[in-house]
């Protein structure tokens, strides 16, 4: 269960926080790391692509009500992100996330991106929300269907087959 309070939302152990500035330096350490960003849409990023990216995830919280959120153990260590992003391609809104390579395999992902899920149907109200997946990448695959994503689609973007997850939340009352 998570609670949310504006933007921040606090589960059984993380606190995720909407980025600023002040994570910089976690995020070019995270978004610089292959082992955590290398499958990521745009691959590993620099230092200056990193803030210039910053930037815009903070503008996004003012525009969209939704963004990127940095995930820090309950007591304050930085372990990852996940965010809410409108994809470039035109699939839509778009579950993501990535986490230190040191602190994988604790269910920590499945939290997270539930409890990001849960604020894009209920805060938010978005209808549906999408994830890609690398064939390649077994991890997020499985996180994603324990949150209960179901893969939808497949396409090829440079020699890697991806798999488009969405969770749909239907109108009530309709």
């Amino acid at each position: 269960m998570s609670i949310c309070s504006a933007w921040i939302i606090t589960t059984a152990r993380l606190h995720m926080a909407p980025v600023g500035y002040r994570d910089l330096p976690d995020l070019v350490r995270l978004k610089g790391d292959p082992r955590a960003f290398a499958m990521m849409l745009g691959g590993v990023r620099t230092p200056l692509q990193t803030a210039e990216e910053l930037a815009h995830d903070i503008q996004d919280w003012s525009r969209f009500g939704y963004g990127t959120w940095t995930i820090r153990a309950r007591r304050g260590r930085f372990l990852g992100l996940t965010a809410l992003q409108h994809r470039p391609d035109g699939r839509g809104v778009a579950l993501r996330f990535a986490f230190l390579p040191d602190v994988r395999g604790f269910g920590l992902a499945s939290e997270a991106t539930s409890a990001a899920l849960a604020y894009a149907h209920d805060v938010v109200g978005l209808q549906r929300v999408v994830a890609i997946a690398r064939e390649d990448n077994f991890a997020s695959r499985a996180v994603l269907g324990a949150i209960g994503m179901a893969q939808i689609d497949e396409f090829v973007r440079d020699g890697n087959l991806l798999f488009v997850f969405q969770s749909v939340r239907r109108r009530s009352g309709g």
